[in-house]
């Protein structure tokens, strides 16, 4: 091609790529935006992010529940270490399952119809918790509850990012981490007072209450407009955006768009296309954040709070330090969603990561120089043979965890924990949107499984010591990463978002 002939090609292809307009269409984005109704897309997102909060009530809910059943008079609810372990754990296997499961039912039921899905197996699992007559039954429904958390933790984030509009989705894609965090709150506030060797059964019973309200709710939302275009059902996509964005809005301008967007991507991904920078740049990012995130320890962490705390013999007791922890997490997650849509992404992960470093190193550092007079009376112990300590450590020294584990759990919530899973919804391509966020969940769930499965055997061989430096290792590596791969999406469309992966040119990204 002659150079006469490419230049206006090359204008041309960088007209149809332009995803700023000039500043009159400037302008009149922000108009738009700023006259967008946007109570029916909060309700909507309010009704997807239930699911979140039953995961996090589901994930932690051994942290109060184990030292119940370490002292059951039944033998066969007994809890020993070996046990303990797996019903810390098992929980992840479940969820790895359910995001090998959402690869498939993201693509084919939906993002709505999958979050509704999850209902089945949740109810199923706590209902089995809540009966349970033997060790057998409290696994399967670990196992079960886990499943329907992944499935929730593949489906809501896509979900929120394709129906939200650039103005509000950094803030409404905190929103399913700081219901994750309010679950676990609720779990550990429920499990002060449900914490009685015959009434730990309730708690499973409570988990029942969020499950049937996102069901309700859920059945009064609408779908994806991405999604319903992608199926060739443009009437349904274009009234599911009207009663997102409201009637008197120019909301057939960003129909449009979104239409365009899909229809460059009206065939799912082939293994040929695998190779395009476009299709893989962006899911290597999203997976090798979730498998960082989960090497930073937060699932060791939450799934055996109480249990460490007891090893580390804290100020308070156990179950009040696990409440304390669980107020500072639902506090920073907020911050991050007031602040994402402003400060950015990039800089609340790299003070994220910051923080979880220090953190984990004060923690590491702390248990390998304090004597063990100073810290417990049972250092040389397995966690969760713990009972018999002292209710009150005499030494004021024991507020060092304490402090190192809210400062990781406010760092790991300002950031690594809401903003992978925004991220992962906001840069994977909409043809590989579905599998590629069920991958991202399997990855990171089986890397929370090898961690919590290991973590007790760790500790009992080597102290909570080795854990703790290897955490800060990897927090220094997510500050590299996040330098080095990550892309700021703050305030660009999914549209923009994909011709910078599309075409590599950090322009549409400015």
């Amino acid at each position: 091609m002659e150079p006469s002939t490419r230049e206006p090609l090359v204008r041309k292809m960088s007209i149809s790529y332009r995803t700023f307009p000039e500043s009159a269409g400037k302008r009149l984005d922000k108009e738009y935006l700023q006259s967008l109704h946007n109570k029916r897309l909060y309700l909507a997102v309010f009704a997807a992010i239930l699911g979140n909060f039953n995961f996090g009530f589901a994930l932690v809910y051994p942290s109060p529940v184990i030292p119940a059943l370490e002292a059951h008079p039944s033998p066969a609810l007994r809890l020993d270490q070996h046990t303990a372990s797996w019903f810390g754990s098992v929980f992840t296997l479940g969820a790895a399952a359910g995001g090998l499961s959402a690869m498939l039912l993201n693509d084919r039921l939906g993002r709505k119809l999958s979050i509704m899905f999850s209902a089945l197996p949740s109810a199923v699992g706590y209902a089995l918790m809540a009966g349970a007559q033997g060790i057998g039954m409290l696994l399967l429904g670990r196992v079960l509850t886990g499943y329907a958390g992944g499935v929730t933790s593949a489906s809501i984030p896509v979900y929120i990012s394709e129906i939200s509009h650039p103005g509000v989705r950094g803030m409404l894609g905190a929103c399913p981490q700081m219901m994750a965090v309010l679950g676990s709150l609720i779990l550990y506030a429920l499990g002060k007072y449900l914490r009685l060797v015959l009434e730990w059964r309730w708690l499973a019973v409570a988990g029942e209450v969020p499950v049937l309200a996102m069901i309700i709710l859920l059945c009064f939302m609408p779908n994806s407009p991405r999604f319903l275009l992608s199926q060739g059902k443009e009437d349904e996509a274009l009234g599911s955006l009207c009663w997102l964005r409201g009637r008197d809005t120019d909301y057939t301008r960003e129909y449009e768009q979104i239409k365009d967007s899909v229809r460059k991507q009206s065939q799912r991904v082939s293994c040929a296309e695998i190779k395009d920078p476009f299709i893989y740049k962006p899911i290597l990012i999203a997976v090798g954040m979730r498998f960082l995130q989960q090497l930073s320890g937060v699932t060791c962490v939450l799934v055996y709070l109480q249990s460490i705390f007891k090893r580390t013999a804290v100020i308070l007791k156990p179950e009040y330090d696990a409440a304390l922890v669980g107020l500072v997490r639902l506090f920073s997650v907020a911050i991050a969603a007031v602040s994402m849509d402003k400060a950015g992404r990039k800089i609340l992960l790299f003070v994220s990561a910051g923080v979880m470093l220090v953190s984990n190193l004060t923690m590491g550092l702390y248990t390998y120089f304090v004597p063990a007079s100073q810290n417990s009376t049972v250092a040389n112990r397995t966690l969760v043979s713990s009972d018999t300590l002292p209710a009150e450590p005499t030494n004021y020294i024991t507020l060092i965890p304490l402090l190192a584990t809210m400062f990781f759990i406010m760092g790991y919530a300002m950031g690594w924990g809401p903003i992978t899973w925004l991220l992962m919804s906001e840069i994977l391509p909409l043809k590989a949107r579905g599998v590629a966020s069920g991958l991202c969940v399997v990855v990171s769930w089986l890397t929370a499984f090898t961690l919590t499965q290991f973590f007790l055997r760790v500790v009992e061989a080597f102290g909570l010591k080795v854990p703790f430096l290897f955490f800060a290792v990897i927090c220094a590596g997510n500050i590299l990463f996040t330098g080095c791969c990550v892309p700021e999406t703050k305030g660009r469309s999914l549209e923009q978002i994909e011709a910078f992966f599309r075409t590599g040119r950090r322009s549409f990204m400015r």
